[in-house]
């Protein structure tokens, strides 16, 4: 009589988990992300009268990269009227804004359109499994299991920090963060201070806190160009006509073609590098460093663009302070000890804060979870030569999957939210043609991508990020540069404006 009491309740259990399951909401679209990624496929689907989408993001806040990057002296290097959404105009107080502001901007677009309605925060994607039969992908997150029949992944190509493997860092005493998650809570006023890594984020905190420690060791493992930052503060009547929308689009317009020449010099002339920027960016090493063994280490050997230019007119003479020392690639970090570390010289160093300005996964590894298409493909799998996907946005086998800032959408002349809303005319132009056929599925052929990807690797052959001389976070572990779109921007946009359903394999099956 107990077996057969046991057993029912399991029949009934069973029942009611199926029943469940069948009434569990199915979304029409998942996001993943609350950056800018997030928020402009959120307004395009607003625009479209789609209402059905929830925005998943593993923070406890909405808003990205500059609500999450709160480092000292954190400030953008693209002219703020153009890093902005082309639909919401702010009256911008500088040129560069810096972190806060970009902050309340952020704040004020989620508010706007009540995005935060359709958030879920603490809600962090381990995988994305596609369900063939009932045509929908599986989302399961640290929050639950959600159904939906399209992913707009949007969590952003700098969202997952790195930090090497140093030796014995597990036996550092002291406190350190990643410049990513920085420790407000910690004062660092009058303490001895290292801080590993010389690219864009080392570039704002070293001249921000150099003044308030008392020793700052950088370490550099190659030296970075840095041009003047043509800086400037917008009086209270520019700001004003900022706010109004049509100066707004003229003036990023005029922004945006000043801007889009440099990919003449980054593709096509190595000489106009040399002449107009690598000149003036040693005219400003030498107007600022004038020690000639330090302007020495902080001269690179590579062709300038090859890396990311940093922006700045405070970094040199916070590097020659007194009290900062510079650790080039010679004199770099052999161990990490309770106090500190030990540098490649054998020099015992005490430290009360390590940060690790380390840079991101963002090429390798960039999702961050585990995605399993079509047949059972998984997206590590096909990416373990290197990143790929046509358009940086839709890969064969995985449909209803669209990747935002995804391989080779990177552009190093102008705003990255350019790019971003090109790649969302081509999510919304495939949308449409989906819902026109009454399909349920679709997914870019295996044709196309080979196609699109061998015409960007041929393209990029030629470009001073792959001939440069250096080694980049451009770059993945195959040595192809798959960070990076090679070419004019307003040829992306065109290409991603240029839909073709013959590149796209449409399917009907099981409905949602």
């Amino acid at each position: 009589m107990i077996d057969k009491t046991v057993n029912l309740l399991v029949v009934f259990t069973l029942i009611g988990t199926e029943a469940l399951a069948t009434k569990q909401h199915i979304y029409q679209v998942i996001i993943i992300g609350t950056g800018f990624g997030g928020q402009s496929a959120a307004l395009r689907l607003l625009k479209r009268g789609v209402t059905d989408f929830v925005m998943l993001e593993r923070r406890s806040f909405m808003g990205g990269t500059w609500c999450q990057n709160s480092y000292p002296g954190a400030q953008v290097d693209v002219q703020s009227p153009l890093y902005s959404l082309a639909s919401e105009p702010y009256p911008w107080s500088q040129m560069f804004a810096e972190q806060p502001e970009l902050e309340a901007y952020t704040k004020q677009v989620l508010e706007k359109h009540r995005l935060a309605d359709k958030a879920l925060l603490n809600t962090n994607v381990t995988e994305l499994r596609w369900l063939e039969h009932e045509q929908q992908w599986q989302v399961t997150t640290s929050a639950g299991v959600f159904l939906t029949r399209t992913v707009i992944s949007a969590q952003g190509p700098l969202s997952n920090p790195l930090i090497p493997d140093f030796p014995g860092r597990e036996r550092y005493q002291g406190r350190s963060f990643h410049t990513n998650a920085w420790d407000h809570s910690y004062d660092y006023t009058g303490k001895r201070v290292a801080i590993i890594g010389s690219g864009a984020s080392a570039a704002q905190v070293i001249p921000a806190i150099a003044d308030k420690v008392a020793q700052l060791h950088v370490f550099q493992r190659t030296p970075h160009w840095v041009m003047p930052r043509p800086d400037r503060k917008f009086a209270p009547w520019f700001r004003k006509l900022l706010g109004i929308r049509p100066f707004y689009q003229v003036l990023r317009k005029a922004i945006y073609w000043a801007l889009e020449w440099r990919v003449l010099a980054f593709k096509y002339s190595p000489t106009l590098l040399k002449v107009f920027a690598e000149r003036e960016a040693r005219r400003h090493l030498r107007k600022q460093i004038p020690d000639e063994d330090l302007r020495q280490k902080l001269t690179p050997d590579y062709t300038i663009g090859c890396k990311r230019i940093i922006v700045s007119n405070t970094l040199y003479p916070a590097l020659a302070r007194d009290h900062v020392t510079l650790h080039d690639r010679h004199d770099g970090i052999r161990e990490f000890t309770e106090k500190g570390l030990i540098t490649q010289q054998g020099q015992e160093l005490e430290l009360d804060l390590v940060v690790y300005s380390t840079g991101f996964k963002a090429t390798d590894g960039a999702l961050g979870f585990n995605v399993v298409g079509q047949h059972e493909t998984r997206l590590d799998d096909v990416w373990e030569d290197y990143p790929r996907a046509y358009l940086g946005t839709m890969m064969p086998n995985f449909p209803n999957l669209f990747l935002v800032t995804g391989p080779n959408t990177g552009i190093g002349h102008t705003s990255a939210i350019f790019v971003i809303e090109s790649q969302m005319i081509y999510i919304m132009r495939v949308l449409a043609e989906l819902e026109r056929r009454g399909a349920t599925s679709v997914a870019v052929t295996a044709e196309a991508e080979q196609r699109y990807t061998d015409k960007i690797h041929h393209e990029m052959a030629r470009t001073v990020w792959q001939t440069g001389g250096c080694h980049s976070w451009y770059q993945s572990k195959s040595g192809k540069v798959t960070a990076m779109f090679p070419g004019f921007s307003f040829v992306y946009r065109y290409l991603a404006w240029r839909f073709r359903p013959q590149d796209h394999c449409f399917k009907s099956g099981a409905q949602l």
